[in-house]
């Protein structure tokens, strides 16, 4: 006897949904999209900036540049990249300023890989001289080009990128294919006015310390995972002050190595045995190394000084300013720990005026300079020349 076929049940599918967006009201996501995109400029991987009107751009790190990257670049946005530079790069390289803050400069067809590693890194003006001459772009720059900088500032590189426009559905089907950040520019221009207040005690714990061995330390840490900032808190100092304080910005090789090239070594231990003595203060230790610049970009200007310039002459030819530092972190965490009123231990009135600026009353500058050696003289004649240090 013959089977009788059986009826198939259709399943019915469930329509496709589109992802949900990340919502997390505790988090400032445009803080931690700057900071991610900063992270993949660092990793060599092209980034997309998307600004509130205008083309996006796709950049990515000058100093990092290989033939892949720039072919790569040439494909995705049939444009061949330039290289952004700010102005103080562009005066080193004696190229005109058409544009404001920063300039924007093609790259020949013969040796695009060198020309722009050499357009970022003033360290190989003296190993590449026959590069050049350089010329900018007149036309009006991207509206994205002074945010794309400062991306790479953020991200601790030299300030010079690679820039090829998009048009925007090209940008999202290319985020999409190749797994590309694409980060507002408006978000990476509040970065550093927002990051300072979402700055939270993580960690607390007592360091007694050679010259002040009643001491604790707090460290803080930003809502978008980047550097923390420490609080060294000796004796019992009363809020709101006012309270001796010293902020220190990081420095590596003086603070640790030793090294007699500065006289940050000396300021960070001479602070500490201060403060000691005074018996209560505050020592804020700043996660901005170099005067903001960063480590490897320290280690760079090092190395121009080693051809006779000074470290802030030194700070221009990479592209940066004389001082990249901001001070918002530290008056946040003296707020925090309820202080308003400093006695601040310092030589530089910049200092002075940035705390001022961020809501702290300093009522004293109280003068913190110690004897110059033969390694640092002319750094510390420096300083008191072209900073105006009271030294």
């Amino acid at each position: 006897m013959a089977r009788k076929p059986m009826k198939r049940t259709r399943v019915k599918r469930a329509p496709k949904r589109s992802p949900r967006k990340l919502s997390l009201p505790h988090i400032d996501l445009s803080l931690v999209a700057a900071e991610r995109a900063a992270g993949d400029l660092r990793r060599g991987l092209p980034v997309i900036i998307v600004p509130a009107r205008g083309r996006p751009s796709l950049i990515a790190a000058a100093e990092l540049a290989n033939a892949a990257l720039i072919a790569a670049l040439t494909a995705w946005t049939k444009h061949p990249p330039h290289v952004l530079l700010t102005h103080n790069r562009a005066r080193t390289l004696k190229i005109r300023l058409y544009t404001d803050e920063v300039v924007a400069v093609p790259l020949p067809r013969d040796e695009p890989v060198l020309s722009a590693q050499v357009l970022a890194d003033p360290t190989r003006d003296m190993r590449d001289p026959l590069m050049g001459p350089w010329a900018a772009e007149r036309k009006p720059l991207s509206p994205v080009a002074r945010e794309a900088v400062r991306l790479a500032k953020i991200a601790g590189l030299l300030p010079a990128v690679l820039e090829a426009p998009l048009d925007a559905r090209a940008a999202i089907a290319l985020a999409k294919r190749e797994g590309l950040i694409a980060v507002k520019a408006d978000d990476i221009a509040r970065y550093d006015g927002r990051i300072a207040a979402t700055l939270t005690a993580v960690a607390r714990a007592k360091l007694p310390l050679a010259d002040a061995p009643n001491s604790r330390i707090v460290a803080y840490r930003p809502a978008s995972g980047g550097n923390e900032h420490l609080a060294l808190i000796v004796g019992e100092p009363e809020p709101p002050g006012p309270v001796l304080v010293r902020l220190h910005s990081e420095c590596l090789t003086g603070d640790l190595l030793g090294s007699l090239k500065c006289d940050c070594g000396d300021q960070l231990r001479g602070a500490i045995k201060v403060i000691g003595k005074h018996g209560a203060g505050v020592l804020l230790y700043l996660a901005q190394e170099g005067r903001g610049i960063g480590l490897i970009n320290k280690l760079k200007a090092y190395e121009l000084q080693d051809q006779g310039f000074d470290t802030i002459q030194a700070n221009e030819r990479l592209g940066f300013e004389a001082d990249e530092r901001i001070f918002a972190a530290a008056a946040e965490m003296l707020k925090q720990l309820g202080f308003t009123r400093v006695r601040l231990l310092t030589n530089n009135p910049d200092k002075v005026e940035a705390l001022t600026r961020f809501g702290i009353d300093v009522v004293e500058r109280v003068p913190h300079a110690f004897p110059a050696n033969p390694h640092n003289e002319t750094y510390l004649a420096t300083k008191k020349a072209k900073a105006g240090h009271v030294l």
